[in-house]
């Protein structure tokens, strides 16, 4: 029996798994993102938890295929990244550098890509070659599976989704620098920013506005006990993100579409509110495009991490 990792490197923690080479997830943990010094501690990090994992486990490192590693960032296929932001990193070759710290054959993508493969193999995307993820969090991010593959592409960034234009209006930025992204609207943070806005725009009692500060997961509890203003924000995302996934299916043409991320926490809601804007705005050949949920939730990366290093090192 072989063995192998997959790390999904998130800006508050980094999630890993230890994997039997026949796909069983052996055991799963945590260790906190130290972003201080530019990152710097990050891949040292990592290292030194897989190193204890193998201790704990009793496999010698010859016994380990390899790591597959994802970071929110764009990767190319030498294992270059082009700046994680949040993480402090800038571009270095993060392939090299976490295989000198271990010793083992590492693979890297990025981490909305290695999630999309992990729901392709073992979550709700099993069954589906052409797979398109939709990460719905902090920010919305996108992960394209085509012919049961990854597709990155020229620069590391197919499937970025949350950067399509979907309201040239817009005055405020968004993270990356334009106006008018889906993100700006349909992530955790998007939400509640729309909330605030329509807060502002509309004197109607609202139980949002005696909340003073709220989340994402507050709208949608307002919403389902018929306050009028959450509902009326959250159909405006619905509508963004609804018009987004339909462009993207002009492009990519997946036959399946997988809602993840934390405000997929929502459930039927968001899928049947996002479903009926996607079909107000679909192009009339992707009619039999599916939506449904993504069902690893925190683990997809992981699952997607230790696929990309079976693929890679495997026999």
């Amino acid at each position: 029996m072989r063995y192998g990792f997959g790390v999904d490197v998130g800006g508050t923690t980094v999630k890993l798994g230890f994997f039997s080479e026949v796909g069983d997830l052996i055991e799963k943990w945590e260790i906190p993102t130290n972003i201080t010094d530019e990152g710097r501690q990050i891949l040292p990090d990592i290292a030194a938890a897989i190193a204890d994992c193998l201790a704990r486990s009793g496999v010698a490192s010859a016994q380990v295929l390899g790591i597959g590693i994802g970071v929110p960032g764009p990767v190319n296929d030498e294992g270059v990244i082009n700046r994680c932001v949040n993480l402090g990193w800038g571009v270095f070759n993060l392939e090299q550098t976490l295989q000198s710290l271990t010793g083992l054959p590492v693979k890297a993508g990025n981490d909305a890509n290695l999630a999309a493969l992990g729901e392709v193999w073992k979550g709700g995307g099993m069954g589906s070659q052409h797979t398109l993820l939709v990460t719905l969090g902090t920010g919305v991010g996108g992960g394209l599976v085509l012919n049961g593959k990854i597709v990155a592409g020229s620069h590391g960034v197919a499937g970025e989704i949350g950067h399509i234009t979907v309201n040239p209006s817009e005055t405020a930025c968004c993270t990356c620098g334009k106006k008018g992204c889906v993100e700006q609207y349909a992530s955790a943070t998007g939400i509640v920013h729309l909330a605030k806005r329509y807060l502002s725009e509309h004197l109607q009692p609202s139980a949002l506005r005696d909340m003073g500060d709220f989340s994402c997961k507050d709208v949608f509890s307002c919403a389902a006990q018929g306050d009028q203003l959450a509902q009326a924000a959250l159909n405006q995302a619905y509508d963004y993100l609804g018009m987004a996934i339909a462009d993207a299916c002009c492009i990519f043409d997946p036959g399946l579409v997988l809602l993840g991320g934390g405000v997929s926490k929502a459930g039927q809601v968001l899928l049947d509110g996002v479903t009926a804007r996607f079909r107000a705005h679909m192009f009339h050949a992707s009619k039999d495009t599916r939506l449904a949920l993504a069902t690893l939730g925190n683990d997809a990366g992981i699952y997607g991490g230790f696929r990309l290093a079976l693929s890679e090192f495997g026999s």
